[in-house]
């Protein structure tokens, strides 16, 4: 067993690490945090159970898969590593999933943890339009490693933590005067945008609509009727969101159940 782990955000940047010279174990982090039920004590065999619930029903997963690819996996946050190294981007999608990951390991109550480093690129050279590691080759990883890569501290983890409870307790209010008085974000960077981001989902319009919701609904009412050309319209403004097309069509379905738009 490696002194080392990685914890990737997908198995899109799976295929890519894998042409990389980077030594360690590999953990592949295969959620959805940014979509359905979340709770403050993610180490609970709760949670787990809530978001297998949730997983299995909107994204045609099974139970056994679910825990194979992803709660089967959690032990490795907690073996006898050194080093940590957690690979997560800069939209809402990846840094409420990186939270979650900074959740485990601070409420695990293992006081001589492994360091902790983050690679989180918002940008990178030689790439326009970039919206994730998925779409690098194994040169470019190993360049963001040995350029981009920051130890996390202490003030990470409390802006973590603050952000996650503020996260699961979904007030607009509370996270608006958080996001104000927050001046200084450390090495968490891309957490301000993403949450402020997240705010914009909170709230709602005199038509009971979330951002999103109406966002896709003027795509819809410009006249883009189909759900690939719907998705690239909202991605080719919306990228901080990280949305895939499986987490669109929760919102499309709901338009739809209300009549807002046909299918």
């Amino acid at each position: 067993m490696s002194t080392i782990l990685h914890v990737l955000n997908g198995d899109s940047t799976l295929y890519g690490f894998e042409q990389t010279g980077i030594a360690g174990d590999v953990m592949v982090w295969r959620e959805v945090l940014s979509e359905g039920p979340v709770s403050e004590r993610i180490t609970s065999a709760n949670f787990w159970q809530q978001r297998s619930a949730f997983i299995c029903k909107t994204f045609d997963e099974t139970p056994h898969r679910y825990h194979e690819g992803m709660v089967a996996q959690l032990e490795k946050l907690s073996g006898p590593y050194e080093e940590i190294n957690l690979w997560f981007e800069f939209d809402l999608h990846c840094q409420v999933n990186l939270l979650g990951v900074m959740m485990l390991l601070s409420q695990q109550t293992n006081l001589s943890g492994p360091a902790v480093y983050l690679i989180c690129p918002s940008e990178v050279t030689g790439v326009s339009d970039f919206r994730g590691m998925g779409e690098l080759n194994g040169e470019q990883l190993e360049s963001l490693f040995d350029n981009t890569r920051v130890q996390l501290g202490d003030y990470d983890f409390e802006l973590a933590t603050e952000a996650w409870d503020l996260y699961v307790a979904g007030n607009a209010v509370k996270l608006q005067a958080w996001l104000s008085s927050t001046t200084f974000w450390a090495n968490m960077q891309c957490l301000k945008p993403a949450m402020e981001a997240h705010l914009k989902r909170l709230r709602v319009n005199a038509e009971g609509l979330n951002y999103i919701q109406q966002r896709l609904l003027d795509i819809y009412n410009s006249g883009t009727h189909d759900r690939p050309g719907i998705y690239a319209a909202f991605w080719a403004n919306e990228k901080i969101y990280g949305m895939g097309d499986s987490e669109l069509d929760i919102h499309l379905d709901e338009l739809t159940a209300r009549g807002l738009i046909t299918p």
